[in-house]
């Protein structure tokens, strides 16, 4: 069976992203865009409405490409289940406030049991850290938490 991965919007950005100076923004880059280019076809890929959301902000020409590579990717909805644990994940773990989207990335992908949740957001989602109390929160609520991982960690062999 072909692993599920849920696409959070980091990705998107790094594979529009203009060239930077910055050495890590620049290897992000590269290897976000080898992950798409020979990885990606492995997993069935999805989204949701965040996502939608937050790429089509700033610039216009930019948001329009980023847009343009998540067409036809299957949404996943945010319903009251995945509503309750993100918020259980905001008042329970270490998560900010300011953290609310990230919260229902990561609930969308558990609550939809989805393989991956592919992400660059190593501040409050690829954060073992955070993680660790997701897991404790996911597994009140009967869920295993998603595995959370960057794109170099699903590169393959």
């Amino acid at each position: 069976m072909t692993p599920s991965l849920y696409l959070e919007t980091s990705i998107i950005g790094y594979l529009t992203i203009r060239p930077s100076p910055n050495l890590i923004t620049a290897s992000n880059a590269v290897i976000t865009e080898n992950w798409w280019t020979t990885r990606r076809q492995n997993f069935v890929i999805y989204i949701s409405e965040i996502v939608l959301e937050e790429v089509a902000r700033g610039d216009q020409e930019i948001a329009s490409k980023r847009l343009e590579l998540l067409d036809e990717l299957p949404l996943l909805q945010i319903n009251q289940t995945v509503e309750e644990l993100a918020n259980a994940f905001l008042t329970q773990s270490n998560l900010p406030p300011k953290a609310s989207d990230d919260a229902l990335h990561i609930a969308l992908a558990t609550v939809y049991k989805v393989d991956y949740l592919l992400t660059w957001n190593c501040k409050h989602i690829a954060n073992a850290q955070i993680q660790k109390k997701l897991s404790q929160i996911s597994q009140k609520f009967g869920y295993e938490l998603t595995t959370i991982c960057t794109p170099y960690e699903l590169m393959g062999d």
